[in-house]
């Protein structure tokens, strides 16, 4: 979401309309079966009103400050606002408000590709049921989130607020996070609808692609999401996609999103997106937030001249009422302004734990029993990252448990003299990048101190003073910015230091253990080896110290599987050739530390040539996403999609596998066969027959997640899936088509790790027309590396 210092509406005119008489007699007031009289009751100044919003809670004397702003109120008909917060894994508002010495306190959960990291939709709902009860007892009524763009690149400045690089898993674990915030009554805004999947130049970017990719992946995880959970919102972006705003695109809107997937419920904009507010409206776009004076103006003088049906504003305006009735202000919840910051704490620490994928381990988890010694190396063991940046996640929690509490909390001695180096050290870092004392809030991530390396000497002496070392490496992005390749390569200070710590301590027969802490994958093929066990925890939100001490000392034994694929190196992926990597995004500097963007009213002397990459990407690569082209073309990675270790070991098992009518299913037996409790979690792969459209070699339809099984002891897990979902988007026909023939069905530890394969026979083919919607307007080539 991104904020302008333009003419908010604060123009709503609440105070003219609050002023207004309450009639005595013939004025209807809203009940969820009388909307379409309140509809008519309406003046068309009122309408216009109510499908823009009343600008930002940012100051201190709103309602709710910090927050994202709120629905136009009519009072004289029974109409009260809406107020809405951002996410997706924190409820962002201000902490402190004028006037009230008390302090407003909200978890800081798990970050959404922490969240994927399970590949448990049950820990998706809990998240979510969590954020619900935390918005609805502060007082608000809908959630920004969750955010289910794809993972296209890996430099993506949003990818910790999205789940994965595949759409079933997006979609699935979306959906359980939104039934769980639902559950409390609390409303979510499903975003950022669609194809957002840059943040450079995301208010002006053009994601062009043809319908194939648009349909099996960019879309899929909407559609997913929409039909099982049906939120009760859905946010447009602020990208273009083949040539129009998505606010703008009544195709995307009305066509696919309700006519197809069924939704019904509000569609608003992203905040200040888009440029024409009547062709927004008549889009389908219900709710233009946060609102600015010349929307207003705009729609109301379409109405008056006829250029803008009022019969599509009217329905518009039915959409936000039904929004409204649904809230916990317009039932009167009496909110407790408080909420249940310690259970929530237990939420976050045993989903972000959950959520940690052991990558590498060369016996040297869980920490042996005599180890009780450990030395700490790197600045984000001190300085933690417990989430991303951005309006909808800060990254800062009111608080966040280091590495050295966690340990310590766990029973094991940190080396102090290792600590106080660091804290000189972080101190001094702190004063060279922040002269003038760090900002409170910065819409960016903020740049991080820089490692520095022990002498020989002291090297030396924490060696011997220790059983075992740690080292955390972190990364963080945020909102408004991408990644830039420098972020995915290893600094040469970080490099060195693992060289260091890992050749001292197996010298002297003591092992290293190296935890990321990030926001997206980094490079890790060059150097693995020196770890004898690589942890990668992502953002496990304010309790990290806590999980990733969980799973390093074994009372957490690691169920994570990672997401998306670590490449080899950057360029190894299709769409690494297109996506701003070398793109140096630069804010004006009076916005640093605001949380502001600002549009310049400079005009330039004459436009400029449109920049590939910046305004517009080409996603030339099609269908190959992730592991679809790594596993497809035989390319080497260094960490497959769904890849992800244990302390035990499991063996599979096909029990039954069957089509039933337009189902599929198939039975899969997971047993303990290790020495120690643990969970797996299985994927479903299917591989298509030949003759058909190309395919990749094989996709994900389904997964699922063991219980916690002791040693021995089996569950059988059923995975279910429909049978178009195997089929494949035709563009010449605009149809979905499943070929007849023999589908291999996978059951696999990842992408990479088939355990079981069945064979089953579709023997007829099938076809499903849809609209002919959303067609690329330039073509848009077949980038080489995935010609056949």
């Amino acid at each position: 979401m991104k904020r302008f210092l333009t003419p908010l509406f604060t123009f709503c005119v609440a105070l003219a309309v609050n002023a207004q008489p309450v009639p005595a007699t013939g004025s209807p007031v809203l009940r969820a079966d009388n909307i379409d009289e309140v509809v008519s009751a309406l003046t068309l100044e009122e309408k216009v009103h109510l499908v823009i919003g009343c600008g930002m809670s940012m100051g201190s004397d709103s309602k709710f400050p910090g927050t994202a702003g709120r629905t136009y109120d009519i009072p004289r008909l029974g109409i009260p606002s809406a107020f809405l917060a951002d996410g997706p894994h924190r409820l962002a508002m201000a902490s402190k408000r004028e006037f009230d010495s008390r302090t407003y306190h909200a978890t800081e959960f798990p970050s959404s590709t922490t969240v994927a990291a399970t590949f448990n939709p049950d820990a998706a709902y809990r998240v979510g049921q969590a954020l619900g009860t935390e918005v609805k007892d502060y007082g608000m009524d809908v959630l920004l989130a969750p955010g289910v763009n794809l993972m296209r690149n890996a430099l993506c400045g949003r990818n910790h607020e999205y789940y994965a690089e595949d759409p079933v898993l997006v979609g699935k674990i979306a959906a359980a996070y939104i039934n769980g915030i639902q559950s409390e009554g609390t409303g979510t805004c499903l975003k950022h609808f669609a194809v957002n999947n840059q943040e450079t130049n995301r208010n002006n970017n053009d994601s062009r692609l043809t319908q194939r990719p648009l349909r099996e992946l960019y879309l899929k995880c909407f559609e997913i999401a929409v039909k099982e959970a049906q939120p009760w919102s859905v946010m447009t972006a602020y990208n273009k996609v083949n040539g129009k705003y998505t606010c703008e695109d009544r195709e995307l809107t009305e066509d696919i999103l309700r006519n197809e997937w069924g939704f019904k419920g509000l569609v608003m904009s992203d905040w200040n997106a888009g440029k024409d507010a009547v062709t927004s409206i008549a889009a389908g776009n219900d709710m233009l937030q946060p609102g600015q004076e010349r929307q207003y103006n705009a729609i109301l003088e379409a109405v008056k001249n006829g250029t803008l049906d009022e019969a599509l504003l009217n329905l518009s305006v039915k959409r936000v009422l039904e929004f409204v009735v649904k809230s916990h202000t317009f039932s009167g919840y009496n909110y407790p302004n408080e909420t249940d910051l310690k259970a929530h704490a237990q939420v976050d620490r045993q989903i972000g734990a959950e959520g940690i994928v052991l990558l590498d381990n060369k016996n040297a988890l869980p920490m042996a029993a005599g180890i009780r010694k450990v030395a700490l190396y790197g600045t984000t063991s001190y300085d933690m990252v417990p989430a991303g940046m951005g309006f909808g996640s800060t990254g800062f929690g009111y608080y966040t448990v280091s590495m050295v509490e966690g340990l310590r909390n766990a029973g094991y001695t940190v080396d102090k003299d290792l600590l106080n180096r660091y804290k000189k050290h972080m101190a001094d870092e702190q004063k060279r990048l922040f002269p003038h004392g760090r900002p409170p809030f910065s819409f960016t991530p903020l740049p991080r101190a820089e490692e520095f390396l022990p002498t020989a000497e002291e090297l030396a002496a924490q060696v011997k003073a220790n059983d075992i070392a740690v080292l955390t490496l972190g990364r963080v992005s945020g909102e408004g910015c991408d990644r830039r390749v420098e972020d995915f390569l290893l600094k040469e200070n970080e490099l060195a230091l693992i060289k260091q710590v890992s050749a001292a301590y197996r010298a002297a027969g003591k092992k290293l253990v190296v935890v990321l802490n990030i926001c997206s994958p980094v490079e890790t093929a060059s150097w693995k080896e020196l770890a004898d066990a690589l942890v990668c925890a992502f953002q496990p939100g304010q309790e990290v110290g806590n999980c990733i001490a969980d799973v390093l000392t074994g009372k957490v034994n690691p169920s994570g599987k990672l997401p998306m694929t670590f490449a080899v190196k950057y360029g190894d992926a299709p769409s690494d050739a297109n996506f701003p990597f070398d793109y140096e995004f630069k804010m004006p500097s009076f916005a640093m530390g605001t949380g502001m963007n600002f549009k310049s009213d400079k005009k330039e002397e004459k436009p400029k040539e449109p920049e590939r990459n910046v305004d517009f990407t080409l996603y030339e690569e099609g269908i190959y996403v992730g592991y679809r082209y790594f596993d497809t073309f035989g390319k080497e990675v260094s960490y497959p999609f769904g890849h992800g270790l244990s302390y035990t070991t499991f063996e599979y098992a096909v029990e039954e596998a069957a089509i039933d009518g337009d189902r599929c299913r198939m039975k899969v037996s997971v047993k303990n066969t290790g020495k120690v409790a643990g969970r797996e979690a299985v994927q479903l792969y299917v591989k298509a027959p030949k003759g058909g459209m190309d395919k990749p070699v094989k996709e994900l339809k389904a997964f699922g997640k063991t219980r916690l099984l002791k040693p021995g002891e089996s569950q059988t897990l059923t995975l279910e899936w429909n049978v178009m979902d195997m089929a494949s988007f035709n563009e010449k026909s605009s149809s979905w088509e499943l070929a007849k023939g023999e589908y291999q069905w996978m059951a696999a530890a990842s992408s990479a790790d088939v355990r079981c394969t069945t064979v089953q026979k579709v023997a007829k083919a099938r076809k499903q027309k849809v609209h002919d919607a959303m067609r690329a307007q330039v073509p848009v080539a077949v980038h080489p590396m995935v010609k056949r």
